[in-house]
């Protein structure tokens, strides 16, 4: 394993801790339902092997729920992947509050999908212990992240881009382009040509999470409006070589409207052409190339840029 990677190793376990809201009629229903990534044959048996505890006390055997129950999940410890390491070579800016890293594709910015410990929050304690993102990017998504020291700029970094992405018709704040490697576009989309697409993003069913952000049904009284503008850079005989600027800031926002005009990005295991998701596969999934190139933030005037992967740049191709 290369020094500039965390090689695969146990965490020390979680505790997941639950306030009941409403009653139910079994703690295993209970779980399956919170959590729809196990199904009630795997709660059964963390509930036999004693991880369950309700009201302080361990639970051996199923029962009802009532309001107000207080529950933890002891999970045991498991195993996470290999993920790069965060160096200070990661840092693009810094002025004592703001932080903006050039994360590494592969790395996830904080726990979750399986990972605890091994995350760009951890890796960030050592050597900026007060910085925390203001933002987020998908674990195979590379490129600038905003962090912030002070907890007033976090609050009012998160408030303008809640603002900004509120509407897609709304002046962000900031501006973030990306690029990446899509399918093949349509044969008349012209060298240098900028296309909107404002496909609206929703919640749809998925068997492993219960829910996933995918392309809005028509009827969705929850789809958000999004926005973003494609524009084609290079094609190349794999696919096509893209700049994407969005206007508003959708979960997997790219990944879904490339994937809505038919040319999802390449290697994603997720999406599929139109929109749709594959049921057995999760948002984690890598195998993509998409890289967070580069963010203005107003009113401070402040533009950056992260360095492009080669097989991003231009009359590069791998």
């Amino acid at each position: 394993m290369s020094k500039d990677w965390l090689p695969a190793a146990l965490n020390g376990g979680h505790r997941y801790r639950d306030r009941v809201q409403a009653a139910a009629a079994s703690v295993v229903g209970y779980y399956a339902e919170r959590y729809a990534h196990s199904d009630p044959s795997v709660w059964m048996e963390r509930l036999a092997a004693g991880e369950i505890w309700c009201n302080g006390e361990q639970l051996r055997a199923d029962g009802a729920l009532f309001a107000g129950d207080q529950l933890i999940w002891h999970r045991p410890p498991w195993e996470e992947a290999a993920v790069p390491v965060l160096s200070q070579r990661a840092v693009v800016f810094d002025d004592g509050d703001l932080l903006v890293l050039n994360k590494p594709s592969g790395l996830p910015v904080l726990p979750a999908g399986g990972f605890l410990e091994h995350t760009l929050l951890s890796q960030l304690r050592p050597w900026a212990p007060e910085a925390r993102p203001v933002h987020r990017l998908g674990r195979f998504t590379s490129g600038l992240l905003v962090c912030a020291r002070r907890r007033a700029t976090r609050a009012n970094l998160s408030a303008r881009l809640r603002e900004s992405t509120a509407e897609a018709s709304v002046s962000r704040g900031c501006r973030k382009v990306y690029r990446a490697l899509t399918a093949a576009l349509p044969a008349a989309w012209g060298l240098g040509e900028t296309r909107p697409i404002t496909t609206p993003i929703g919640r749809r069913p998925h068997p492993l999470l219960g829910e996933l952000w995918c392309v809005a049904l028509a009827d969705d009284d929850g789809a958000l409006p999004s926005r973003s503008a494609l524009t084609l850079l290079e094609r190349r005989p794999e696919g096509c070589l893209v700049e994407v600027e969005i206007a508003t800031g959708r979960p997997h926002q790219i990944r879904i409207h490339t994937a809505a005009i038919g040319s999802p990005l390449l290697g994603d295991p997720l999406y599929l052409p139109g929109g749709a998701a594959r049921p057995e596969v999760l948002p984690g999934a890598g195998g993509y190339q998409l890289h967070a190139h580069r963010l203005r933030l107003e009113p401070e005037g402040l533009q950056l840029e992260a360095p492009l992967p080669s097989g991003l740049l231009e009359g590069q191709q791998p």
